[in-house]
């Protein structure tokens, strides 16, 4: 499978927070410890480099730790993308050495902010994850932005806040700040109540810029976030969402081809990128 280096696989629908904006999967059962395993394993014999253990929050499955060390046993490198609230000192002391990544959110910096859009307590729970994370210098540590209308004016003091964190973490750090994109399961988000212009973002990162920053700032777009993105839902289903949608290629295990899936996958994508493009020039 070289057309894809990472596959994420949600592992749970399960989570404490319940951020409007998810793309993530809702409501779908997950299947059992074996299952998952087999799910990890043909990740590795296909070819993909990475795996994210993703959600909902993947710290809420009791068998998270088994399936992280089988990943890492089966040569792929372990990203764990979580909320943070679940987050403990305990979990990184036996899993560290089989994690090379952990991936938290950040909604403001501070409690107002980021409650907005994530329950209360959460932006502490993000902040006592970093001291943790910070005792294991091995992981490497991504906080990432939603930017939405709720706190687009306040991601500058985002980065200054993630400035003061990282010059007493010796993990490398990466901030990832992405266009909060029209995408859920849910079919009531009030998406126009959201979603920034393309000029508004642009716009942050050039104020962003301006000051030097300890870390490295990835910007993604919405033409960015609307590419090949293979995902596993918890019930085992090979999912590649295209646009808005989301397409299910049945059983993850049971797909025979996934080349041919893949490539059918970046041709419906590129034809609905190209459909879009078009809308927004004639409108």
């Amino acid at each position: 499978m070289p057309q894809v280096a990472t596959i994420d696989f949600h592992v749970t629908s399960e989570c404490n927070e319940e951020c409007v904006y998810c793309w993530g999967p809702q409501g779908i059962e997950e299947v059992d410890t074996a299952t998952a395993e087999a799910i990890v394993t043909r990740i590795a014999a296909n070819g993909a480099r990475r795996i994210v253990f993703t959600g909902g929050d993947p710290l809420k499955r009791n068998d998270i730790g088994s399936l992280i060390k089988l990943a890492g046993r089966v040569g792929l490198e372990v990203a764990v993308s979580t909320t943070g609230d679940e987050l403990t000192a305990e979990f990184l002391k036996e899993h560290a050495g089989h994690i090379d990544l952990v991936s938290l959110p950040l909604d403001g910096p501070n409690e107002e902010v980021s409650s907005r859009t994530k329950k209360a307590g959460h932006f502490a729970a993000v902040m006592r994850a970093l001291e943790m994370l910070a005792l294991h210098r091995a992981i490497d540590v991504k906080v990432a932005t939603p930017v939405t209308r709720h706190n687009l004016d306040h991601v500058p003091d985002i980065a200054t806040l993630l400035d003061t964190r990282a010059a007493g973490m010796p993990n490398r750090l990466f901030y990832n700040v992405f266009q909060a994109f029209p995408r859920s399961m849910d079919a009531d988000v009030p998406w126009e109540d959201l979603v920034v212009t393309s000029a508004e973002f642009a716009a942050l990162r050039e104020q962003v810029e301006l000051a030097p920053h300890r870390f490295r700032i990835n910007w993604l777009s919405h033409e960015t976030l609307d590419r090949l993105y293979v995902m596993v839902f918890p019930d085992g289903t090979l999912t590649i969402p295209v646009g808005g949608r989301y397409v299910g290629y049945g059983p993850f295990l049971e797909v025979e081809d996934l080349d041919t899936v893949l490539e059918q996958a970046s041709f419906d994508i590129a034809k609905h990128l190209l459909h879009a493009e078009g809308w927004q020039r004639s409108g």
